[in-house]
């Protein structure tokens, strides 16, 4: 993932979707990722989401998989 600071410090990642370096907003998410209600609740995992700035195209990674 090469990630840069922009001018005005946007973070500024490729997008897919543009096909060119573009403005980006990055959250990290805790997503449950077990189905079975008993195990739920152990099965938090982080992942980080990013959204393009210019087409709100989005996707997620799973932090431990980076």
């Amino acid at each position: 993932m090469g990630a840069k600071r922009s001018a005005n410090s946007q973070l500024v990642e490729r997008c897919d979707s543009c096909a060119a370096m573009t403005p980006h907003e990055v959250t990290i998410k805790l997503i449950t990722e077990s189905e079975e209600s008993q195990n739920a609740v152990y099965s938090h995992e982080p992942y980080r989401i990013t959204e393009c700035q210019s087409c709100a195209a989005t996707s997620k990674q799973r932090m431990n998989d980076m």
